[in-house]
């Protein structure tokens, strides 16, 4: 899964940034749980990456249910 920056996200429709959101979201939970069963991902900076992307698209959401 590709991590976006916030002019790629602005680029997505509703729908598109929801499914994405989703997946994002989805991989997040797949290496939490690798660790939290006392494994290690194989790249720990993607945890952060995802996080942050996450956000990303959640700002992005917001600013248009408010705007």
């Amino acid at each position: 899964m590709a991590i976006y920056r916030a002019d790629e996200v602005r680029q997505f429709s509703d729908v598109e940034l929801k499914e994405q959101m989703d997946k994002l979201k989805m991989e997040l939970i797949q290496h939490y749980g690798k660790v939290s069963a006392g494994g290690s991902t194989e790249n720990p900076g993607r945890i952060r990456e995802l996080r942050r992307t996450v956000a990303r698209m959640m700002t992005e959401q917001n600013k248009r249910r408010l705007g």
